[in-house]
């Protein structure tokens, strides 16, 4: 089960590098209590303004790749043979060359995500799939140090 809600948040973040608005809105419920939280910034509801300020992102972002480590999935009901709800939590990796000097050079960046996903309530063709409820990113500061 965990697979097929792996594939649903890998399917989030091709969509963000590649910058397809149109699989992003695929991907989530639609529902006026859906959440986004992107780094730094106050939380959004509702599947509109969650789709704008993805599709804002991605129109202004020239490249963004994503290397996600430490992913964990968790199902509930716990033991159950078909979940309805799958949180999974990981680090971004992200490179991205947006705002260097030269076309050339890259900024990276972590942040730690946790994603809810649920079976598609909605009834309709899709009914059973799963598809994004939540999202939280949060910035990891990478913090300097000494050598003793």
């Amino acid at each position: 089960m965990s697979e097929s809600a792996l594939a649903v948040h890998r399917a989030f973040y091709d969509a963000v590098e590649t910058g397809d608005a149109d699989l992003m809105a695929s991907l989530w419920v639609d529902h006026p209590d859906v959440s986004c939280v992107h780094p730094g910034a106050l939380p959004l509801r509702g599947t509109g303004a969650v789709l704008r300020s993805w599709t804002v992102l991605m129109a202004n972002v020239s490249y963004i790749q994503f290397f996600l480590t430490d992913v964990d999935v968790t199902t509930f009901p716990l033991e159950a043979a078909e979940p309805t709800t799958a949180v999974i939590v990981c680090t971004e990796n992200i490179l991205s060359g947006e705002g260097m000097s030269s076309p050339d050079a890259f900024a990276g960046g972590k942040a730690l995500c946790t994603s809810i996903l649920v079976r598609d309530p909605s009834g309709s063709r899709t009914a059973g799939d799963w598809k994004l409820w939540s999202r939280h990113a949060s910035p990891i500061a990478e913090l300097g140090r000494e050598d003793d």
